[in-house]
């Protein structure tokens, strides 16, 4: 009896310790997040960190998804490839996270997809354009089943803005990129094929590398073109660099670019009355994006750019399916993500196509008087 006493007392001490145990490592839902949150694109860190919290904060005020508080892990990679895959090897081997949000620049998502594809972990970049990081190479490479994103692609971008420049009169363009940067690799080279398959003329097309300041050689070489557009597929930093070095020496013609311009550090002053391609406008009257707009400036006392709005998105697409697997199962839910049709964000009515891209549009935008303004809106291709 006293054997039988002492076994059911262990067992009614251990079985509520394992209970705790259990509901420790369950009781939420986890979320790992890459970001640049120092580095030279800060700005684009500091906004996804905003928008991604934004929206968890809404799911956590509404109860949470399949009943738990969700829970976000940061990770800054300082724009660095190599600390982003650093981060991402720290979040899955160690802290176990089976759901990832990042990278946010191109050259650091693209490695990041590629370790959580290996651990069959579900990454869903807000941000990354390059068509490489859910498929590799592209085209026709294969395509990694556990890696979305929340934003359009680069080629799609680049299509946009040459239809743009064609039909505004813009019919001889420069072109100047990063060459060991795949984000401006791979605008540059979709640019050039639209614009001259438009009927558009490039005769110049030069690279530099990231760690260039001087761009006197290029830009004398472009200045002695004398194209109507100057596109420049980088970050703001970047073509805060160029513009104000091509301004000084000259050019008269109009500078483009595409979402990496979109910060609050943009010279807008440089750059007056150019245009680029983004994934939102601010002043859409949509109810959608009004109520996110209102919701983001009452949280951090600012309007939103495109990275807080994609953070925002990623996150919403992300848990929504979670909800719809009824599962936070990395396998589970990115097939719900596959699935996903017709979910309703800031940008539009989401639906994946087969290589994890949302169909979405895209906006036209100039800086008028130090401002963005919306010029036009391109309608989603059907693929």
């Amino acid at each position: 009896m006293r054997k039988l006493l002492s076994a059911l007392l262990i067992v009614a001490i251990v079985a509520p310790l394992a209970g705790c145990g259990s509901a420790g490592s369950s009781n939420k839902v986890r979320i790992g997040l890459i970001t640049p949150l120092t580095g030279d694109v800060k700005t684009y860190g500091e906004s996804v960190k905003q928008g991604a919290e934004l929206a968890i904060d809404q799911w956590n005020k509404n109860g949470g998804v399949l009943g738990k508080q969700i829970e976000l892990s940061l990770a800054d990679d300082k724009n660095d490839p190599a600390e982003a895959s650093a981060a991402a090897t720290k979040l899955i081997t160690q802290d176990k996270i089976k759901l990832l949000l990042g990278g946010v620049t191109s050259k650091c998502a693209i490695p990041v997809s590629e370790i959580a594809e290996k651990n069959q972990v579900l990454d869903i970049s807000p941000t990354a354009t390059s068509p490489k990081l859910t498929v590799d190479p592209w085209p026709g490479g294969t395509r990694k089943e556990y890696v979305f994103r929340a934003c359009f692609i680069d080629d799609f971008q680049a299509s946009a803005m040459s239809q743009f420049a064609l039909s505004n009169n813009m019919k001889k363009a420069a072109v100047v990129y990063d060459n060991g940067n795949d984000y401006c690799v791979g605008l540059a080279q979709s640019f050039r094929k639209y614009y001259t398959q438009g009927g558009g003329t490039i005769n110049v097309y030069e690279a530099y590398s990231q760690s260039d300041t001087d761009f006197s050689a290029i830009l004398t070489k472009v200045i002695a073109d004398n194209p109507d557009m100057l596109y420049i597929p980088d970050y703001y930093g970047t073509v805060n660099l160029i513009a104000k070095q091509a301004r000084a020496m000259g050019f008269k013609g109009t500078f483009a670019g595409a979402d990496g311009w979109d910060s609050p550090d943009l010279d807008v002053q440089t750059v007056e009355g150019s245009y680029f391609t983004n994934h939102y406008s601010p002043d859409d009257p949509r109810p959608e994006v009004q109520n996110f707009v209102k919701a983001y400036k009452d949280k951090y006392g600012t309007v939103p750019d495109a990275l807080g709005m994609l953070a925002y998105e990623g996150t919403n697409l992300l848990l929504n399916a979670v909800k719809t697997a009824g599962s936070d199962d990395p396998t589970k839910v990115k097939d719900a993500l596959q699935a996903t049709k017709g979910f309703t964000t800031v940008s539009g009515d989401i639906t994946f196509n087969a290589d994890g891209n949302p169909i979405k549009g895209i906006a036209i935008l100039k800086i008028s008087g130090g401002k963005q303004e919306l010029v036009t809106s391109v309608k989603p291709t059907s693929e």
